[in-house]
């Protein structure tokens, strides 16, 4: 039996490493992709000391070269690719729009957007090669469910342009068989929170408080990794096979709230 072979871009931490972990525990071998760091190896050191394989991928998302290189590593490793879970990404700046640089815009979008599009557009002719496959794109509530997050423009332009990505994309590859789908997360117990820079809230903020919390299904706690994770494996599985172009969000009702 051939084994199947999943990359997880944002493997380090958070989604990413959760996502990595159940992968491997369903036999998947593992493509663990980030950008340097400690905790990329520690991901492929926990799945190995588990008894399953994973190799360690450092690489910009946002760097066509990079990509390129460390998909064609990992394919040429394991012989093939059968899901892609498109995931990291940053915060950026969150700021007055008159506020918001350029320079800080195009970081946002060149990470969270146009990283998305290299992780696609560069796995997409692997998953034919293998005769199908599946793409889950890790998207938000932010720019798909809500738009109050203070300042959050350049962020949410690339949440809501990931959405639009991943529906055009899905008639595209459906006859090669390959789903796209999107995850979009609520508050979840993450460390992206280290790639916001939040400046001059009190212009963009809206000023509303929930006194118990804003995730009414958790009694106003955060989610946690594990609960996109178990949605990812559901998505790229058999179970999930006549679904396509759906963003399914993973927010405990916090996006309904808000």
């Amino acid at each position: 039996m051939v084994r199947r072979v999943a990359l997880i871009t944002g493997a380090g931490s958070g989604i990413g490493r959760a996502a990595a972990l159940s992968f491997a525990s369903n036999g998947y071998a593992i493509g663990a992709l980030g950008h340097g760091g400690d905790e990329l190896a520690d991901v492929v050191r926990t799945i190995e000391t588990n008894g399953h394989d994973a190799v360690a991928l450092d690489a910009d998302i946002s760097d066509e070269g990079n990509m390129r290189a460390a998909i064609a590593a990992l394919v040429e490793r394991y012989g093939r690719l059968d899901v892609v879970v498109a995931n990291a990404g940053i915060n950026g700046v969150w700021a007055p729009i008159d506020d918001l640089s350029l320079e800080e815009w195009n970081k946002t979008i060149s990470v969270n957007l146009t990283g998305t599009f290299l992780t696609i557009a560069t796995t997409v002719p692997y998953l034919k090669a293998s005769g199908g496959g599946s793409i889950i794109v890790v998207s938000s509530i932010n720019g798909t469910r809500t738009f109050t997050t203070p300042g959050a423009t350049a962020y949410t332009a690339s949440k809501a342009g990931q959405v639009a990505m991943v529906q055009q994309l899905a008639l595209e590859l459906a006859r090669h068989h390959i789903r796209i789908n999107a995850v979009c997360p609520g508050e979840i117990d993450t460390s992206i929170e280290a790639n916001t820079a939040l400046r001059h809230e009190d212009e963009t903020a809206i000023p509303v408080i929930w006194p118990q919390g804003q995730v009414p299904i958790t009694g106003g706690q955060p989610g946690r990794s594990e609960d996109v994770a178990d949605v990812i494996m559901f998505l790229a599985s058999d179970k999930a096979r006549h679904i396509t172009g759906s963003p399914i969000w993973v927010d405990g009702g916090q996006g309904l709230l808000r």
